[in-house]
């Protein structure tokens, strides 16, 4: 049984059929992922996302919807991860950005291309939520709540009492 829980954040970025992947080194393997991170400390969900793609991509990120929120125990690592899932607008690098220690390469993938790759996907649910963004399923970004955050740290969205 896992003893910890990671809230982590990721992005589903499509273009023109194919989404935005990360190959990188994790659990000693390389494998595939979304742009995707840990949340740190007095920092929004949003403000998370936008980050950590830029880090791992040297995409820029704007997070317009909630894709899902995804909760999956790895026994391996004895942690389970709740991912909090958002595709939005992008905006590529200019030049060749320096990417986060771990990363090896940046992709455009089709689903098709994931599905003979799913042996190596760092997670199941990096296809769940591509399947999930082709179902179409898309939720405004007001259903999210920061309740401790600074008021000058607190994100573009409304927050609720």
């Amino acid at each position: 049984m896992p003893s910890s829980i990671d809230v982590t954040v990721a992005a589903v970025i499509e273009h023109d059929g194919r989404f935005l992947l990360v190959e990188e080194r994790a659990f000693g393997r390389v494998v595939f992922n979304q742009p995707a991170g840990h949340l740190e400390p007095d920092e929004s969900l949003l403000d998370a996302v936008a980050r950590e793609t830029l880090e791992e991509t040297g995409y820029r990120f704007d997070p317009q919807y909630l894709l899902g929120v995804y909760l999956w125990r790895n026994d391996e690592a004895g942690t389970s991860y709740l991912r909090v899932t958002f595709t939005g607008a992008f905006v590529p690098p200019r030049s060749t950005p320096v990417l986060d220690d771990g990363i090896i390469a940046v992709h455009w993938m089709t689903r098709s291309q994931l599905l003979g790759l799913r042996s190596r996907l760092r997670s199941p649910m990096v296809l769940r939520c591509v399947d999930d963004y082709c179902a179409g399923i898309r939720y405004p970004l007001d259903c999210l709540t920061h309740l401790d955050l600074p008021n000058d740290r607190a994100p573009a969205t409304k927050n609720r009492a």
